[in-house]
């Protein structure tokens, strides 16, 4: 039986598929700050996995650095793998915990953006499963850093959760160490986003799925009070460029 917090995850995802290219700011600079960190392939036609692909933005810069290569892509948001296939690129509908794919099957792996919703040390086990001997590993994640002037606003105001609990950078290097993942190293920077003002960042969050919590979460609308206690709390941050929204990234490499 599946769980009810990914059947929740996946629904948040499939409903943001139309309005994520348009909100993923944060996936677009991840990316290509990945690529630049990847493993270079032994090969110029190797075979990539994008594993929870999203809507292909990274599988697309996959295919523009190897124009040869065969790029294939797995994401469990069906809208999500639909807008990805249109492109041409060979995607299946799967979870990333447990791919359907035969061991030894790819060439490199890519992942961005997508571990922070799952269990890493299943992600990391299947991505060593499906890796070539030789074969790479490039993945991005989000830190403990994150949100970090979301959780400062919000605090005093309710004990709900409203952010994920993003894994700490270490226990990422030890779970690809234990999936018997080799020169494995981790690379680490913030990246902070502006808005207008609050509505507008809470709106960015939601339309790329980002407000699927676990347990602990509001189910309820926030009360007037409450909303102005929050915009009051978060105006203490604002700059010139306006409101902050920082994501602390964390990019990981290895081979198996």
């Amino acid at each position: 039986m599946q769980h009810p917090e990914k059947h929740r995850i996946r629904s948040a995802f499939d409903r943001a598929a139309a309005s994520y290219d348009v909100a993923a700011v944060l996936q677009r600079a991840v990316c290509e700050r990945l690529l630049a960190l990847r493993p270079e392939a032994s090969t110029e036609t190797p075979h990539i996995l994008d594993a929870g692909c999203g809507t292909g933005y990274g599988a697309r810069l996959l295919r523009e650095r190897w124009p040869l290569a065969r790029i294939s892509a797995a994401d469990f948001a069906a809208s999500m793998a639909a807008k990805t296939a249109a492109d041409g690129i060979d995607c299946v509908l799967a979870d990333i915990e447990a791919l359907p794919f035969n061991p030894a099957s790819f060439d490199g792996y890519w992942s961005s953006l997508t571990v922070q919703w799952c269990d890493s040390r299943r992600v990391l086990a299947e991505a060593a499963r499906v890796l070539k001997p030789g074969g790479w590993l490039a993945l991005s994640t989000l830190g403990e850093g994150t949100y970090s002037e979301l959780r400062t606003a919000f605090a005093g105001i309710d004990r709900h959760q409203h952010t994920l609990d993003f894994s700490a950078a270490d226990q990422l290097a030890e779970a690809a160490r234990a999936a018997g993942l080799q020169q494995v190293s981790l690379h680490r920077e913030t990246i902070t986003l502006h808005y207008l003002d609050l509505k507008r960042l809470l709106g960015a969050v939601k339309a790329i799925g980002a407000n699927a919590l676990g347990p602990g979460r509001r189910t309820g609308m926030m009360g007037k009070s409450a909303w102005a206690a929050l915009s009051t709390a978060y105006e203490l941050h604002r700059t010139a460029a306006g409101l902050p929204a920082s994501y602390d990234v964390i990019l990981l490499t290895g081979h198996k």
